[in-house]
């Protein structure tokens, strides 16, 4: 907007707000939310250019008026952390998933896309995120690759970064995960936290079990928030140091109950609420934000002071300071709910138009504007490509941890035959491989995990396996293995089960291998189909692919799978299966 434009509509909010002119809509009849106060007033609301004009007992007058009926206002809701990619969604099939459900703003960290295809898959999510009926700002990924234990398809430097902050669509730096870089002050680090310094940019946090002296020293470097507590204790350590705690429940880790006691008890400092990685059958089974607000009030939280979490908090920490809140100069990213227990959305307002009303979607949908291009490219593999040999049925194993993302490292005694590990159906472990995806490398990482509780042939793989996303498939033998790996080299990307060398389901993602085409709906029945091959195997977990796509995480304590080989996070070494 120029200058001129500016004063204009300025000059016209003021008129509106004093009653000489009247506004575009006013809502009438209604409560309104306030996260300053605390407080819930009877008031009418008048906006006027996108922004709110004026709030109270006045008499305005607007060209459209909805009478809200003793309904409650409070600002549009921000999800603070989220990868859009997890979705599975392009972000004009995830907008009309969230928005019903009064979702204003995401601040979304787009390091799955970069890792695949650098700043220019960044820069492919910002096109395709406008006119949507929400607004969604990115973070500048800032560890592409993760880690030096595996490929990734692309690297982005300081001037990458230096790029993406250009744009108005980038509030800062993604969540820093090479902590201990960041401890050990290496150069590359330093160089990616300097630049968004130097932008005056908020600089996001990703530090599990990081403690003492180390944290002291992981917040002197700038960080403001993490959201990988998996402990009250743990959250509340960042918080004391000036951290924003943003308390994360998504379709895999799951941190919301064990927060709740220090959120009542108003010991965990500043925190807000995200989802991170959240599947679109959550999205439409539970709600977004709204369906977390619902909880933390059911504890026993005021409900105006858990809005002021999900709204003012995060609106300040990314120096968005036009919302967050219902009050005369702030956007009008309004909800309008049917009470502060449900928090059920009746109508949605962003930036003064009604784009929601009754969990209906009223944007004009637009088609994709995402170019498709097969980013699966394999080098040479077969049957023995899945061999792993062991020298000893005494096995180091990834174990799985229901609803986290963390890992446990194990030794299990397992089968073995000619010299190889063999499928046990009473044994509780399998197969795991990493394949490199990107540049055809023919690079595998073999491993075995426990968690997974296949009780008959098959295998279920993926092209979404963070943080590189290269293939990782999980399984009992080496032909339903391979035929995975064909499966989601030939869509381009994707979710697939096998069993009998044959395909039980699959999710075609040929976006990046990331992000499905389809509408919300196509892809959650896909999806289900997919976990319900998966359990079909003896598989009893609620997210299988969730879960397997974070066996590749090597920022994560403590055992993962790469296509380097199977990778000791905790001791950032490579481990030995055997023995």
């Amino acid at each position: 907007m120029g200058d001129s434009t500016a004063t204009t509509t300025l000059a016209r909010r003021i008129r509106v707000a004093n009653g000489t002119e009247p506004g575009d809509l006013l809502l009438t009849g209604g409560r309104v939310a306030n996260v300053f106060t605390g407080g819930i007033e009877t008031a009418d609301i008048v906006i006027a250019d996108g922004w709110i004009a004026g709030i109270g007992p006045y008499d305005w007058q607007a060209a459209d008026r909805v009478e809200l009926d003793g309904r409650t206002v409070i600002p549009g809701l921000i999800d603070a952390h989220i990868h859009v990619e997890s979705t599975l969604l392009t972000p004009p099939h995830l907008a009309p998933i969230v928005v019903p459900h009064g979702t204003s703003t995401l601040i979304a960290d787009p390091h799955e896309i970069a890792n695949v295809m650098g700043v220019a898959g960044v820069e492919l999510l910002i096109d395709a995120s406008t006119g949507l009926g929400l607004d969604i700002f990115y973070m500048a990924p800032s560890c592409v690759p993760a880690m030096p234990w595996e490929h990734a398809g692309a690297v982005l430097d300081a001037a990458g970064i230096e790029r993406l902050l250009a744009n108005p669509a980038v509030l800062g730096l993604a969540e820093m995960m090479n902590f201990p870089g960041v401890i050990a002050g290496d150069p590359d680090v330093m160089a990616k936290i300097a630049t968004a310094a130097r932008h005056g940019a908020i600089i996001d946090g990703h530090a599990p079990g990081l403690d003492g002296r180390d944290l002291v020293a992981y917040a002197a470097a700038g960080i403001r928030s993490d959201h990988e507590c998996t402990s009250a204790d743990e959250a509340a350590a960042r918080g004391a140091l000036g951290m924003l705690v943003q308390v994360r429940e998504g379709s895999i880790a799951r941190n919301l109950d064990t927060m709740l006691p220090r959120i009542i008890d108003d010991t965990l400092g500043d925190w807000c609420l995200c989802t991170d990685d959240v599947d679109a059958d959550e999205l439409l089974e539970n709600g977004h934000i709204n369906g977390l607000l619902r909880r933390v009030v059911a504890a026993g939280v005021d409900p105006v002071r858990a809005v002021r979490h999900a709204t003012l908090v995060p609106a300040r920490h990314y120096g968005l300071t036009d919302r967050g809140a219902v009050v005369p100069g702030r956007r009008a990213d309004l909800v309008v709910v049917d009470d502060l227990v449900e928090f059920r959305a009746a109508v949605v307002v962003k930036d003064g138009v009604i784009v929601a009303r009754d969990g209906q979607y009223l944007k004009t949908s637009e088609p994709d504007r995402i170019a498709v291009t097969n980013t699966v490219r394999l080098g040479a593999l077969d049957e023995s490509s899945f061999r792993l040999a062991l020298s000893s049925p005494r096995a180091t194993v990834i174990r799985i941890i229901a609803e986290q993302i963390v890992t446990r490292r194990e030794q299990m005694s397992v089968k073995i035959s000619d010299d190889a590990w063999c499928f046990d159906a009473d044994i509780d472990a399998v197969l795991i491989a990493s394949i490199e995806r990107h540049h055809a490398t023919g690079s595998i990482g073999l491993g075995l995990v426990s968690g997974f509780g296949f009780r008959r042939h098959g295998a279920i793989g993926s092209s979404v396996a963070h943080d590189s996303h290269n293939i990782i498939i999980a399984g009992t033998n080496a032909p339903d293995m391979l035929a995975c790996a064909r499966a989601i080299e030939d869509v381009g990307g994707g979710f697939v089960a096998v069993s009998g060398g044959t395909v039980r389901a699959l999710l075609p993602l040929p976006v990046a291998g990331l992000l499905a085409t389809e509408p919300a709906e196509a892809v959650s029945r896909k999806l289900r189909a997919a976990h319900a091959a998966a359990a079909e195997l003896g598989c009893p977990l609620a997210t299988p692919f969730g879960t397997l796509s974070f066996l590749a995480l090597s920022v994560i304590p403590e055992l993962r799978i790469t296509d380097q080989g199977l990778f000791d996070v905790t001791r950032q070494e490579f481990a030995v299966v055997a023995g």
